[in-house]
């Protein structure tokens, strides 16, 4: 809105599931659940996207919290809630895995992911975190080497490297696979580990080619069929909760199914807003768009409304436990 965008609709629409009732959020419950805790999101622009909305949210209710740590140019940040001591923190790894981004000045024009690797950036703090968020997905689409034990095991948009496209579905398959087996083996004992699945982009054309999201309204039932990549990405976040076992008891690993809900809302996008007033001084060439990310307020809070009720599935399974401990 303070980039010059016209329409407000997408702040009114709210998603509703059809065979469950969603309460919309409290920040009130939100911080009872989450007191003396710690919130981690692990992942991607999307990753932090959700976690800014969390912030608003809660903040928005019951005042703003305390940054305590910030390095890399933000891309590692912690608050804390005093109140209820809680803590939510953001870890910048869009691989999950470790590996190498992309930097064509330095020669790199691919990404690099170790499969067999979680990233260390969050793997190693993982015994401090009582909730893990994963959530990635848009980096496996660019050109990238993927290897195993040190060796390549395949790659996308190959050019150059005088090898077989093997696609992207594979590593990220995989990838996920091994966040989510460190978290099973690394977080403490009562911990949860929720992946959130892929959230379809809207751009009508190429992102790169002038690409743009103009729809001002969502999505009618039935109107979008969800398309074969959204589908494939969201099947392997699904299918990788369902086979995890966790090695360490009362773990919890839950998926936080958002593809379809986010697929339905092509109008809750920055668009060509992600810039101020970008048609200033009349027509243009190319305009930018941003038809990943997600306008605040807008569609991405009910992602948090339902990792809300994860939490409270988690601490009522907590006090279950203790009963039956006790």
């Amino acid at each position: 809105m303070a980039h010059g965008r016209p329409d407000t609709g997408y702040l009114h629409w709210r998603w509703q599931p059809a065979a469950c009732r969603l309460p919309a959020f409290s920040a009130a419950n939100f911080l009872r659940l989450l007191a003396n805790k710690h919130l981690s999101f692990v992942g991607d622009s999307l990753a932090r996207n959700q976690m800014e909305s969390l912030l608003c949210l809660v903040a928005s209710h019951a005042g703003p919290p305390d940054l305590v740590y910030r390095r890399e140019q933000d891309k590692f940040r912690r608050w804390v809630f005093r109140s209820h001591n809680a803590t939510v923190s953001i870890y910048w790894s869009p691989f999950l895995v470790n590996g190498t981004e992309q930097s064509p000045t330095a020669g790199r024009v691919q990404n690099h992911m170790h499969l067999d690797a979680a990233d260390e950036r969050w793997a190693a703090e993982l015994g401090e975190m009582d909730v893990l968020l994963i959530s990635a997905g848009h980096w496996f689409l660019l050109p990238t080497v993927f290897y195993t034990g040190g060796e390549v095991v395949g790659c996308h948009h190959c050019g150059g490297l005088n090898r077989s496209e093997s696609g992207f579905f594979e590593g990220f398959r995989r990838a996920v696979r091994t966040a989510v087996g460190a978290a099973m083996g690394g977080m403490a004992e009562g911990g949860m580990a929720v992946v959130a699945t892929f959230s379809p982009a809207h751009f009508e054309g190429e992102w790169d080619k002038a690409g743009a999201c103009s729809k001002v309204e969502p999505f009618r039932e039935g109107e979008k069929e969800m398309e074969y990549m959204d589908r494939e990405m969201w099947r392997i976040g699904v299918e990788e909760v369902a086979s995890a076992v966790p090695p360490v008891e009362r773990v919890r690993v839950e998926v936080l199914d958002v593809t379809r809900m986010a697929m339905m809302r092509p109008d809750g996008h920055p668009g060509p807003y992600m810039h101020a007033r970008p048609f200033e001084g009349g027509p243009k060439e190319r305009v930018q768009n941003d038809c990943v990310h997600w306008c605040l307020p807008g569609p991405i809070d009910a992602w948090n409304e339902v990792l809300l009720e994860l939490l409270k599935r988690w601490r009522e399974a907590e006090g279950d436990m203790a009963v039956a401990a006790s």
